[in-house]
């Protein structure tokens, strides 16, 4: 089946059906706000290299879980316990943001192929979702020890699904922490759905499996239909809003 090709000025995907088998659904565009909005709305992200076009994605099958169904193993309720970590929201996006792009990642932390395991989060990457950040939709939960950002993660919340973007960690069991306190946060908001996108072994471990995209498209147009939470999730100015994309 042919490629997509995206034009800056139209704004409209083709059906998810229309992706290849790897999950390619479109090439090129943009970051816009209004595009990447548009993108998680219909089951679509963007993952790329340096030096590429922009490429978007839609995989069958879908990872994802419920905030509920996150395991905690004997050792991370120790460290849970603890309390030795501290987690913020909101409060350091781009630290997060460009620490998930740096670090050096195995499939511990990653959420999407690590064969070019720090190239994807792109510096255009990086300021569109900044700038989706300033906007109220894009989310970073914090981990913190004596001071030093150790861990987190970042994503994108739409309606009731949030969908994880990237985490990372200097220290163990960091950006566990950091889910961790994302999955009571989305609990405590009636949050439905985490869109973990691609499979592998560690959101495995989190508590995340795998529906067919098909099911997950389902969810997602129920869940991104109700109000999105937008704001700072961490100095409760968030309000409760209907998503319009003006394109």
């Amino acid at each position: 089946m042919p490629i997509y090709m995206l034009e800056d000025e139209v704004f409209d995907f083709p059906p998810v059906s229309h992706a290849t088998k790897d999950g390619l659904i479109a090439i090129g565009g943009d970051l816009s706000p209004e595009r990447l909005l548009l993108a998680y709305s219909s089951g679509i992200f963007p993952w790329y290299s340096e030096g590429e076009p922009i490429l978007w994605w839609s995989l069958d099958p879908r990872m994802v879980m419920k905030p509920s169904d996150m395991k905690i193993t004997k050792s991370l309720k120790k460290t849970i316990e603890s309390n030795k970590f501290s987690c913020s929201f909101d409060t350091n996006f781009e630290g997060v943001i460009r620490a998930c792009a740096t670090v050096p990642r195995s499939d511990e932390d990653a959420s999407k192929p690590d064969d070019e395991p720090t190239t994807w989060i792109t510096e255009d990457m990086i300021h569109a979702y900044c700038e989706l950040h300033e906007l109220g939709f894009a989310h970073s939960v914090e981990t913190y020890l004596d001071n030093e950002l150790v861990g987190g993660l970042y994503g994108v919340s739409i309606g009731k699904v949030f969908c994880g973007e990237s985490m990372f960690h200097t220290k163990t069991d960091a950006s566990k922490i950091a889910f961790y306190n994302l999955c009571q946060f989305l609990i405590r908001n009636n949050f439905e759905l985490i869109d973990a996108q691609q499979e592998t072994g560690h959101l495995k471990r989190l508590g995340a499996s795998p529906i067919p995209r098909k099911d997950f498209i389902k969810l997602l147009k129920n869940l991104t239909n109700e109000n999105s939470l937008v704001g700072n999730w961490g100095d409760g100015s968030a309000e409760y809003k209907k998503l319009i994309i003006e394109i």
